[in-house]
């Protein structure tokens, strides 16, 4: 639906924390659907969407949707964008207190879904064939290539491009693909060997963040014991991750780098 009905003048229905956070019409018919589609199947369990919030279930499960990620390519049709379905337990409206269990990332304009179960591992399933994702093995920040995102607040932005002007002589690439549920899908599959980003809600990363761990990553927040959120998601392989992370650390901190990384 979202990529065959897509309007030939599809233009923003809406915008949310900021000017620059649009909605389309299809992102509120996607997440329509997919409601309908989980009431059917799942009427216990709780959801939360993007677009409409968190409607309450008994069974102690609950879906977290994301019906357009990466809705700004959408918009202007570039070949980005995913629609993200994961479900998880606790309460994924608190950070750290939920975790998933099993999560799909689909990009319709590719025909590749992501998929994940908690214990079965990361798999990548095309038209042709279904195979096991794993993360690249790396663990030196200049050959790494990474992936991130930036904020919707132009203030924000402001802090997110120095973290860039630092890194960016100190490793191979950085990439900017504007999908956060596909960034993670991508480290998961080893075409990029980090990614990092601010301002990630939790149905921007349930799904991909369970293909990731699944396939041999790790996903955190900054700090070494904290979860994903708001304030920061790392993901990477597990040789890399604390290197990468440690460094966004001290550039978020503002602490200066004493010795090279390794």
């Amino acid at each position: 639906m979202v990529r065959d009905e897509r309007p030939a003048h599809l233009g923003v229905h809406r915008t949310k924390s900021t000017d620059l956070d649009v909605v389309t019409v299809m992102d509120t018919r996607s997440e329509e659907l997919l409601r309908a589609r989980l009431a059917d199947a799942r009427s216990d369990d709780a959801v939360l969407g993007e677009e409409v919030g968190l409607s309450g279930g008994t069974s102690g499960l609950s879906w977290v949707l994301d019906p357009i990620d990466g809705t700004v390519n959408y918009l202007y049709d570039l070949p980005a964008y995913a629609v993200s379905v994961a479900v998880v337990v606790g309460d994924p409206t608190v950070p750290g207190a939920w975790s998933p269990v099993a999560g799909a990332v689909m990009n319709p304009r590719t025909d590749e879904v992501f998929h994940a179960r908690a214990g079965g591992g990361a798999h990548l399933l095309t038209a042709e064939d279904s195979r096991p994702l794993r993360v690249a093995t790396g663990e030196d920040l200049d050959g790494a290539l990474l992936a991130t995102g930036f904020s919707y607040d132009r203030e924000v932005r402001v802090g997110q491009a120095a973290v860039i002007a630092d890194l960016l002589p100190r490793v191979r690439d950085v990439r900017r693909m504007g999908a956060a549920a596909l960034d993670l899908c991508h480290v998961a599959a080893g075409r990029v060997d980090g990614y990092w980003e601010r301002g990630c809600h939790a149905w921007d990363v349930a799904a991909g963040m369970l293909v990731v761990t699944e396939a041999g990553g790790l996903v955190s927040g900054l700090g070494l014991d904290e979860p994903a959120s708001e304030d920061m998601v790392v993901a990477a392989g597990s040789r890399l991750h604390p290197v990468l992370r440690e460094e966004l650390q001290r550039l978020v901190q503002g602490r200066p780098r004493t010795t090279p990384p390794s």
